[in-house]
């Protein structure tokens, strides 16, 4: 998995695929679906359960007698349902880092072998052909199961699309902590300052005062740096690297590529001084 990382020889067509994915999927209000936004979770993980337990569930009765009929409504469900799956796990894919790219490749490939084989094996059933079918369908599984692995990288060991930002709470203490002067913060502008040396930003609006972490959850961007736009009614901070946007008085996501919200912090005012603490 560290040499697929490492390896350059992918880029051309991964590079390629990144382009046409997104001359494919261009609206905003597609993407967002695609990526979760709407539920607050990446959806590609949900909608790969259906064609994973279809798949799984036509293998055990594939060993049974007189299952036939079932595994192979099974083997349709799985097959079809997985097409949806994997435009969702594109339109993520599309917007990683060049190396998780890569794994994702890998990962894509891998699943589009399974997705072939699964068809075959769902055409040999319908043509009475179950020997093959079961045949064919074992060996989705072993494709579909490598490709799992290989996308277990590339979340857990990667990070992709799981939150960027929140591990920074864990270097935070738990107690209330001066971070501001009300009285000097500007009005609707952003501002970084650092609690335990974890980045955060500050938006004041009147007398109420965002505190969030300034790590983009998506790929760790600035959002310190970002604009300060309305979007749908709500003050929003966007991310300059990859425009994931949050709104600032509640922290959830508008547009991503990021699918999780991100988190604010407790505030509070004591004799005129800010204060912040662990949520």
């Amino acid at each position: 998995m560290n040499k697929i990382e490492q390896n350059a020889a992918l880029d051309p067509v991964g590079d390629r695929l990144q382009r046409a994915v997104q001359s494919t999927l261009r609206g905003q209000r597609v993407r967002d679906l695609l990526h979760g936004v709407w539920l607050g979770h990446p959806l590609h993980p949900a909608m790969v359960q259906v064609p994973v337990g279809a798949w799984i569930s036509a293998a055990v009765l594939d060993l049974l007698p007189g299952q036939r009929r079932a595994a192979t409504t099974l083997i349709g469900l799985g097959t079809v349902s997985a097409l949806p799956a994997a435009v969702a796990g594109l339109n993520d894919w599309a917007a990683l880092a060049r190396d998780q790219r890569r794994v994702g490749l890998v990962h894509a490939a891998s699943n589009s072998v399974a997705l072939v084989f699964y068809a075959g094996s769902l055409a040999a059933r319908m043509r009475g052909r179950h020997g093959m079918g079961r045949a064919l369908a074992y060996l989705g599984l072993s494709a579909a199961s490598a490709g799992a692995y290989i996308g277990g990288h590339l979340a857990y060991k990667q990070g992709a699309q799981v939150s960027q930002s929140i591990s920074e709470l864990h270097r935070m203490t738990d107690e209330w902590k001066a971070i501001a002067d009300l009285a000097t913060l500007p009005q609707r502008e952003l501002i970084t300052r650092e609690v335990d040396d974890v980045s955060v930003i500050l938006y004041r609006h009147g007398d109420d005062v965002t505190v969030m972490l300034e790590r983009c959850p998506h790929q760790s961007g600035p959002l310190g740096e970002g604009d300060v736009q309305e979007i749908g009614g709500h003050t929003c901070v966007v991310c300059p690297w990859h425009g994931s946007a949050f709104r600032l008085n509640g922290g959830e996501v508008v547009h991503g590529p990021a699918a999780n919200d991100q988190q604010l912090l407790p505030t509070r005012v004591v004799d005129g001084i800010l204060q912040t603490k662990l949520p």
